[in-house]
């Protein structure tokens, strides 16, 4: 697992700092994405640390079991932020996911229950398809499909390929060539490899948007209305979470957007408002 850490010089030093953040990116995301970058610059000014794991094959490196990494992925973020508290020199943890990684963090928050206080003392997902079945059908459809979903496959396919070379045979790699859309792609790589029976069971165990109600610590749910990713009537409402769990859900916003200031905008009052509302969460816990 590789990581990107930040401080006030770049890699970590010995200075103690408010917190660490570790921030989950998003599908096919790194630590070169525009948004983390965002939250690397948030992070500085405000004497933060910032950890930010590659999920397996996003660093650039193709990781070596024959499995990948997946929007429910509950598991592998239990697995990563508990090697991050039991740091002989402990700081306050925080975790962000963006889009995929925060679906895959309030899974985890809702599966852990009160257990996650043990580990962190606060998560926020950022633009999130908490719904996968509802999100993965908006970005099957219309312009998404055209724009969006061709861009996520021309990243993912070769990935998917380079893991049949490791392991011949590993799914049906012609069908994997024929495939249009992600739920066609999670049909025949993400679902099998990693236990599901397809992309209807995969999506409907991994979505968070089940487990919200089981979230026993301060949780943030950032979602912009209109956002072509995810559907307003997928949104979480107040009855479907926990009282723990704090719903922003502005008008504007767009994917993974918020932008600021006059065109071409800044990206800065994202990272600055959920960064504050998790610091915000030290001093009330």
């Amino acid at each position: 697992m590789d990581f990107l850490q930040t401080g006030d010089s770049g890699p970590t030093t010995s200075a103690k700092k408010q917190a660490l953040l570790v921030l989950f990116h998003g599908l096919e995301g790194s630590s070169a994405s525009h948004y983390v970058q965002a939250f690397a610059r948030w992070a500085q000014q405000q004497g933060v640390d910032l950890a930010v794991p590659h999920f397996r094959g996003c660093s650039g490196e193709l990781n070596l079991a024959p499995r990948a990494y997946h929007s429910g992925d509950h598991v592998e973020i239990d697995w990563i932020l508990k090697r991050f508290a039991l740091s002989p020199a402990p700081q306050p943890l925080l975790a962000a996911g963006v889009s995929l990684g925060g679906n895959a963090l309030m899974r985890w928050a809702g599966e852990q229950g009160a257990m996650a206080a043990r580990t962190v003392q606060a998560v926020a997902s950022i633009c999130s398809p908490l719904d996968l079945a509802a999100s993965g059908q908006a970005i099957g459809q219309g312009f998404n499909r055209q724009v969006y979903t061709r861009m996520f496959l021309r990243s993912m396919k070769p990935k998917a390929l380079a893991k049949w070379r490791q392991y011949p045979g590993l799914f049906d790699a012609q069908r994997l060539h024929a495939a249009t859309d992600l739920y066609e792609f999670d049909n025949v790589f993400t679902a099998p490899l990693h236990g599901f029976a397809n992309t209807a069971d995969y999506w409907e165990q991994a979505s968070a948007i089940h487990h919200l109600t089981q979230i026993q610590i301060p949780a943030l749910a950032l979602n912009a209305r209109n956002d072509p990713f995810i559907p307003a009537p997928s949104l979480p409402r107040p009855e479907r979470v926990s009282r723990h769990v704090t719903l922003w859900q502005p008008a504007h916003g767009g994917h993974v957007g918020f932008p600021s200031g006059p065109p071409p905008g800044h990206l800065a009052d994202m990272p600055k408002a959920v960064g504050g509302w998790l610091m915000e969460q030290l001093q009330h816990g």
